[in-house]
């Protein structure tokens, strides 16, 4: 039986910062290659139709006009 406990943490398996923003660049990379190609671009096309833009914009409703009685001096 050896003396090392199966769940013990090593220097070589412990999680690190680095360990996580070189596999998070090494994603991030990924994901941009993936979306050039001729497959992510009909994906991204895909959603960006499903989505619908909000254009409401600017609305003055009441407590927004309640806000500005209020400021006036």
């Amino acid at each position: 039986m050896g003396t090392k406990s199966t769940t013990a943490v090593t220097e070589t398996n412990k999680p690190s910062r680095r360990k996580f923003f070189i596999g998070a660049g090494a994603t991030v990379g990924a994901v941009a290659v993936a979306s050039q190609t001729s497959i992510g671009k009909a994906v991204i096309q895909e959603i960006g139709s499903t989505v619908k833009p909000k254009d409401d914009g600017y609305q003055l409703s009441a407590h927004i006009r309640k806000y500005y009685e209020t400021t006036k001096m």
